[in-house]
């Protein structure tokens, strides 16, 4: 998205119906007959009723939901098709597919089954859906708006992705529609450690929501610190945990619409900081490692982790925060 906003490259979404249907299968798959189906010839009398297609199974031709291998085998066949479209595969992403002639670019990013093209010409464009719709039952869905959650605005500024949506529906889920915002996610004298507060009678509650927040860090980098704080919990959650994950749903409640915004009016460099909290973790004595990747006004890439091992030193745990942080820089310029 940061690339396409900083390009002006158009950007469409598509999706594939039946997606797990078009794969093709390489060993040999037998399942019993459906209840209520009986082959031609084959009478079930009541007292075999019990026993399907009385011994008789089918022999699968193409891949059928439920099989372990669906996923593997519906993305080999996508990936073939692609390939011989004359686009190659990114070996930093497998999902992402790139095809470039003279000055025209097209990429393809895969999700399962839905797509985001983006490119620079419409007409190849258009040709490409063509291609796919007439290899697969497509859905066309226009310029991409909603994909996996994630809300895409046009502007005159370049492309806005936000969660609305998803920050209202966490607020609705647990029961915080009537609450107070907070202005901060988390409260800066709070320490919480594995043995503050009573254990949880019913922890699921506690890990569906720091799941839930997990998936929000996608344009949320200010909430990345808490939610990684709280993940830490997650095998005996207790009620002083639960209380500061609802405060950070709080914090989300001020501002639902928040979101990040990929500038047009930027140029395609690359640019890293990184930051480290020195033995933060009171059950470790790790240190934490900060980071945010933008490129160009655009952030494309944060996260907030405890460090692996103890550093004896602050300067270490400064050293070992900018080692990570260039591994990743390193990966963003290879991607």
């Amino acid at each position: 998205m940061a690339v396409a906003a900083i390009k002006g490259w158009h950007t469409y979404q598509m999706d594939v119906s039946n997606a797990f249907l078009h794969g093709d299968l390489y060993e040999k798959v037998y399942m019993h007959f459906p209840p209520g189906y009986t082959s031609p010839g084959c009478v079930i009398s009541p007292e075999t009723a019990s026993v399907r297609g009385s011994g008789k199974v089918c022999k699968l031709v193409k891949s059928l939901y439920g099989l372990k291998q669906d996923p593997r085998q519906w993305f080999a066949k996508l990936s073939s098709t692609l390939v011989s479209f004359g686009f190659t595969q990114s070996k930093a992403d497998y999902s992402l597919f790139t095809k470039q002639v003279q000055d025209k670019f097209t990429a393809i990013l895969v999700y399962v089954d839905d797509m985001v093209i983006a490119g620079n010409d419409t007409q190849k464009i258009l040709k490409l859906k063509q291609q796919l719709s007439s290899q697969f039952h497509m859905k066309d869905l226009g310029e991409s708006r909603y994909f996996l959650g994630l809300e895409i605005v046009r502007t005159v500024q370049g492309l806005f992705v936000c969660q609305k949506k998803y920050v209202q529906d966490l607020i609705h889920d647990f029961d915080l529609m009537h609450s107070t915002p907070v202005k901060l996610p988390l409260d800066t004298q709070l320490k919480l450690d594995a043995n503050t507060g009573i254990i949880l009678s019913e922890p699921d509650k506690y890990r569906r929501l720091v799941g839930k927040l997990l998936y929000l860090t996608l344009t949320w980098p200010n909430v990345s610190y808490p939610v990684q704080l709280l993940s830490q919990f997650l095998q005996n959650p207790t009620t002083e945990h639960m209380k500061a994950a609802l405060h950070v749903v709080r914090y989300l409640k001020g501002s639902p619409g928040q979101g990040i915004l990929m500038a047009n009016s930027s140029a395609a460099q690359l640019t890293a900081f990184c930051d480290f909290d020195w033995a933060s973790c009171p059950d470790t004595r790790r240190s934490t490692t900060g980071y945010c990747i933008l490129l160009g006004n655009s952030p494309v890439s944060w996260k907030t982790k405890k460090q692996s091992v103890v550093s004896r030193s602050s300067a270490e745990a400064e050293y070992r925060s900018m080692v990570v942080n260039v591994v990743r820089l390193h990966g963003c310029s290879v991607c």
